[in-house]
């Protein structure tokens, strides 16, 4: 994978994964009150982790690979 290939790939990574963050860390902190940072870290990570694999990554490689790869579309 070449590099802007991979930085097309970080830059819709990270559109989708900020929400999903904010969501998770959101819910767990209102489940958890008064734990540290590391013990809610150990609950959000498998979560997030999980999501990423199997919703995120295939969603986006799907929908916009042709984008990441950089492909052009040839005129017929």
């Amino acid at each position: 994978m070449s590099y802007s290939a991979r930085a097309r790939m970080a830059f819709l990574m990270t559109f989708a994964v900020y929400p999903v963050v904010v969501i998770y860390a959101t819910i767990v902190a209102a489940l958890t009150p008064g734990w540290e940072f590391w013990q809610r870290s150990m609950i959000l990570v498998p979560f997030m982790a999980t999501t990423i694999v199997f919703f995120i990554v295939p969603f986006i490689t799907t929908r916009f690979g042709a984008f990441i790869a950089g492909k052009k579309k040839i005129a017929a």
